[in-house]
Formats: C-alpha cells, sequence, structure tokens
C-alpha cells in the first residue's frame, strides 16, 4: 500500500468592508443642515457682532469722521443716563403687568375651554384670531377703533350710558399700551396652559372625583401643580417677546407721556438723534436680557419633554 498525502488547501482571502467612522456618521447626518446654519450666521450673528463692535465707538452718523474708540462708556451712559434708566424701568413694568394679566386671563379661559360644550371649536378658533393679528394692525385697531375720543367704542359705550368721555390715551398712557398687548397675547398663554390641562392624568382626577375631592380641591391640588411648568413657560416666552416690543408702544403713544420702553429708546437713539454707538450698546443689552430670559424658557422646555417621556 503507498501512502497518499495531500497538499494543504490554503484558505480564500476574506474581504471584510470597512465601517465608516463615528465622526464620518455624524458629519453625513449633519450635513443637509449647514446650507441653513451659514444663512442663520450671516443674517443674525455677523449683523450682532458689528452691533457689538460699534458699541464700542462713539459715533454719530452726521459726523462719520468724528468716530473715536471709547470702549465702554456707552455702556456706562445706558446704565446711568435718567431717560435711559426710566425707559428700562418702563420696560420692566410693560412686560411684568403684560405677562401676568395675560397668564391669569389665559389660564381662565384654558379652563372654560377645557370642558366639553357646543360650539367648543368655534369659540376656541375665535379667541386664538387676537394672536395672529399683526401687531402694528392689532395697535391701530386698538388705537383708533376703541381709544379715540371722537369715535372710539370705549366712549360711544360710555356716551350710551350717560357716562364721562375720557381721552384714554392721554390719561391713562401706559395701561392702553398694555391693554393692547394683553388682548393679543392671552390667546398665546391660553394654547400654552390649555394643552397642559389635556395633559393631566385623567385616571388621578377620576380618582380624587371618587374620594370625594370638590372642583377647588381638584384644582388647588393637582392642576395648578401639574400646570407649574406651563405656566413657567409661558411667562418666560412672553417675556422675551414683550421685552423686544416696539410695534405697540411707536404706534399708539409714539413713545411718549412716560411709555417709552428700551427698544423705542433705541430707535429714538439711532434714527433721530443718529447716536449709533449708543444705540448700539443699548441694544446689546436688550439681546443679552433676551438670552438670559431664553435660557430658562429652554431649561423649562427641555423639563417639559423628559416629564412627557417619563409619563410615556
Amino acid at each position: 500500500m503507498t501512502a497518499t498525502t495531500t497538499a494543504p488547501v490554503a484558505a480564500a482571502p476574506v474581504h471584510t468592508v470597512k465601517q465608516p467612522s463615528a465622526r464620518l456618521r455624524a458629519w453625513a447626518t449633519r450635513a443637509p443642515l449647514l446650507p441653513a446654519l451659514i444663512f442663520m450666521i450671516v443674517v443674525t450673528q455677523l449683523p450682532f457682532v458689528a452691533t457689538l463692535v460699534i458699541s464700542f465707538f462713539d459715533w454719530n452718523s452726521l459726523y462719520p469722521d468724528a468716530r473715536r474708540f471709547t470702549g465702554i462708556d456707552n455702556y456706562q451712559q445706558v446704565l446711568t443716563d435718567a431717560d435711559l434708566r426710566q425707559s428700562v424701568w418702563t420696560t420692566i413694568l410693560l412686560t411684568v403687568a403684560v405677562v401676568v394679566v395675560s397668564l391669569v386671563l389665559g389660564l381662565v379661559l384654558a379652563l372654560l375651554l377645557d370642558r366639553r360644550f357646543k360650539g367648543r371649536g368655534v369659540v376656541r378658533t375665535l379667541l386664538i384670531a387676537p394672536f395672529l393679528v399683526v401687531p402694528v394692525a392689532a395697535a391701530l385697531l386698538w388705537k383708533h377703533v376703541l381709544y379715540n375720543p371722537e369715535y372710539g367704542l370705549l366712549n360711544g359705550l360710555l356716551h350710551y350710558v350717560g357716562g364721562p368721555q375720557p381721552d384714554w390715551i392721554s390719561n391713562t398712557p401706559l395701561l392702553a399700551v398694555e391693554a393692547s398687548l394683553v388682548w393679543q397675547w392671552t390667546p398665546f398663554m391660553m394654547l400654552i396652559l390649555l394643552a397642559g390641562l389635556q395633559s393631566r392624568d385623567q385616571q388621578q382626577m377620576e380618582a380624587a372625583r371618587v374620594d370625594g375631592a370638590s372642583d377647588w380641591q381638584i384644582f388647588r391640588y393637582l392642576t395648578l401643580p401639574h400646570l407649574r411648568r406651563y405656566l413657567e413657560l409661558g411667562a418666560l416666552l412672553g417675556s422675551i417677546y414683550i421685552v423686544q416690543n416696539f410695534d405697540a408702544v411707536f404706534t399708539i403713544t409714539s413713545g411718549g407721556l412716560g411709555t417709552a420702553n428700551l427698544p423705542y429708546t433705541v430707535y429714538q437713539s439711532f434714527y433721530q438723534a443718529h447716536e449709533n454707538g449708543l444705540a448700539s450698546a443699548a441694544g446689546v443689552l436688550v439681546v443679552i436680557g433676551s438670552i438670559i430670559i431664553a435660557t430658562f424658557a429652554l431649561r423649562v422646555v427641555s423639563s417639559l419633554f423628559r416629564e412627557e417621556v417619563g409619563r410615556a
């Protein structure tokens, strides 16, 4: 017998597909967003950087050759000038009054709309309508249709019952601006709080009713604590926008009678006094204040998302 030997067979090479790195995959998912990001930087950040640079100069557009670097002098003037300090106080007062009243009225309307009744969809649409009106148009509506002492609706109603005929804007200028803003921002607060009401745990509500809890007790111990985050969110978002409000002040009072807030003062400094540096410094302070408020608003929004995910 002869022994036969077999030659070893070489293993076929295995071709492995190289997987893309995590960094490459991350860039592939973010690449479609780059054009939008570049656009946002060009439209928003570059003008802000230019405003920040101008705020360090004494720059009057009537005398462009006389501009000079002054450091933080413009910021010191904004914080120490009596008129500018008054505009800051007016901004705070206007913002607090509008936000608080809008939240209270929005909560009342949200509680009413949370109940089932015939025509609820129509009523909800009508209540949302003021928020959809262009701000300048809303201010003109209040100035001419309601406040006008000659043909305004308010004085017409008072004349019908034999009451006085006041000049609303002259007698109560800041209140006139606040009323128009409350009318426009109450639907926004209502929508946020209505969303909060409709996210309540209905089983918990039914259990409380079975245990004999009254409507007030349910609202006090269940509904109101549940709405705390939504109230904070409404207050923060409302504050961000109302701090920057210009339309109502400009349209109704033209900044007179003690109603000039900080955005209107920036407008006066830039377009009327032509003080580019001073107006830029005031504008930067407004942006910083808005960023601080927006930071808290984002934290509230993220906490709401976490609560919803945890509940799901």
